[in-house]
């Protein structure tokens, strides 16, 4: 062997060290672990102390909360069920009953992989490696959203359903957004709308838009709780941690007031309320006048 190929074989070696060092192969995921995150170049990674949330907590979405359920159930029975997008006001619940049908399910094979949006082109590669197995997986995707120039939303499209090869029976995606469509929607393309022999026909960019959200098959909308709602989950969240509820008039105009300071009455700004006011000792506490 002359010098040279000797230098070219040093130097493949290098290269083959570089890449383990710098692009890890996948390890085989824990899957005794009931919650996953995706993460590139290094697959599934097991979570450890996965979100503990109740269905029981979470309040004043009975109609969302009922209706994702039976879907979840179907699915963990190996009926039909659909992809479902929930989507509307922050801070009402939608993580966080997601979250909880995972505890709810878990016992009957039930998993959770969170998937970030700039995973989403790693779909095919998530999917091949669960659909064997037997447990029933949701991909969860949290607060997703995609702007007007982001073409990332094709993966999740051919997924949902698109693809040339046949979706899974064991995966679902559920997905909570602030947005309906997903994408951001203006005034010019309302206004592109055109009128043929008497129907309305969107422009194209409309019914690109459209066409993403209507590949979830379950539509679930989340909308700003009342002063009365937002009290509801205060009491509740005080009572789970054994303080006065907002019977006691000095508790609930802090809790209006917290509300009022964040511009929001939502379930996440209830809970906020709730731990600040359980955790101060009755003296730090300010009066109602202060």
């Amino acid at each position: 062997m002359d010098q040279t190929e000797q230098l070219l074989q040093r130097a493949q070696q290098l290269i083959e060290r570089l890449e383990k060092v710098f692009s890890p192969a996948a390890q085989e995921p824990n899957w005794s672990c009931i919650a996953y995150r995706w993460q590139q170049g290094k697959g599934l990674q097991a979570i450890a102390r996965p979100h503990k949330v109740q269905l029981d907590d979470i309040l004043c979405v009975d109609l969302a909360k009922a209706e994702i359920t039976r879907n979840t159930r179907q699915f963990v029975e190996g009926r039909s069920a659909n992809n479902t997008l929930l989507w509307g006001s922050r801070g009402t619940g939608k993580s966080s009953l997601i979250k909880a049908l995972l505890n709810e399910f878990a016992d009957r094979g039930l998993r959770l992989i969170e998937v970030e949006k700039q995973d989403l082109i790693d779909l095919p590669a998530i999917v091949e490696q669960i659909q064997d197995r037997p447990e029933r997986f949701l991909l969860y995707c949290d607060d997703l959203s995609f702007e007007a120039d982001d073409a990332s939303y094709k993966s999740l499209k051919a997924i949902l359903d698109g693809s040339i090869s046949a979706p899974p029976e064991n995966v679902l995606i559920y997905a909570t957004s602030n947005r309906r469509h997903l994408l951001p929607e203006f005034k010019q393309e309302n206004q592109d709308v055109h009128i043929v022999e008497g129907e309305i026909h969107q422009n194209e960019s409309v019914e690109e838009k459209i066409s993403l959200s209507e590949r979830f098959g379950l539509w679930l909308s989340f909308y700003p709780f009342s002063q009365d709602q937002y009290l509801s989950i205060v009491d509740h969240w005080l009572s789970h941690l054994g303080a006065e509820t907002t019977t006691d008039e000095q508790t609930r105009l802090e809790a209006l007031r917290f509300a009022l300071k964040r511009g929001s009455r939502s379930g996440r700004v209830a809970l906020q309320f709730a731990r600040d006011w359980a955790g101060r000792l009755p003296a730090e506490r300010p009066t109602a006048a202060d």
